[in-house]
């Protein structure tokens, strides 16, 4: 997980940012585990990403 992600986000980090928090969220989903805080803030940091950089699904 990014610790911190802010309005001076460098989009040129966002291929390598976006895989690696993707694959931080599917292996908690695998889990299990109930870490609804952490996948919110997950998914939340990829939106946040997709949306600063103009990233389309």
């Amino acid at each position: 997980m990014i610790d911190n992600l802010e309005s001076s986000y460098d989009c040129s980090h966002a291929g390598n940012d976006l895989k690696q928090l993707q694959d931080e969220l599917q292996s908690l989903q695998a889990s299990g585990e109930d870490g609804q805080e952490q996948q919110n803030r997950l998914e939340n940091q990829i939106r946040f990403i997709k949306n600063k950089c103009d990233i389309r699904p």
